[in-house]
């Protein structure tokens, strides 16, 4: 097994941070036109942005990001990624339901809160249980 330098992790964290910003624009995008153009509810935009950016997110960071463990079947490391971002999907809900809400905040500024805050969360746990160690 390879050991992990800090030069990997840095570059690592780069990698994901380029994933994580395509995600995010992909996300943003969508939320905009769901909300904008559709006229749907915040929270359902919301939840349609994240979905699709999920996709594109467990693609490019199992292709590119992460190395990733397999002992464990596609299958299962597609429901991992899945479950923690259903997680992040619930966290997203509330920062924007209380963002826009209970503060009042636009829901443009209160959706860059919650991806930072989700971004760290996907980048943890990420590499804590689909990563090879």
């Amino acid at each position: 097994m390879k050991k992990l330098t800090q030069n990997n992790l840095f570059a690592q964290i780069m990698k994901f941070g380029v994933v994580g910003g395509a995600a995010f624009l992909i996300d943003y995008a969508i939320l905009i036109i769901c909300k904008e153009i559709f006229h749907l509810n915040v929270l359902l935009s919301a939840a349609i942005a994240f979905t699709i950016s999920v996709i594109f997110n467990y693609i490019a960071s199992v292709k590119w990001v992460f190395v990733v463990d397999e002992k464990n079947s596609k299958k299962k490391n597609f429901i991992l990624f899945i479950s923690f971002s259903i997680i992040g999907l619930i966290i997203t809900e509330i920062i924007m339901y209380i963002g826009t809400d209970i503060i009042k905040i636009s829901y443009l500024i209160v959706k860059i809160l919650a991806t930072a805050i989700v971004m760290i969360f996907n980048f943890i746990t990420r590499k804590l249980f689909l990563e090879k160690r």
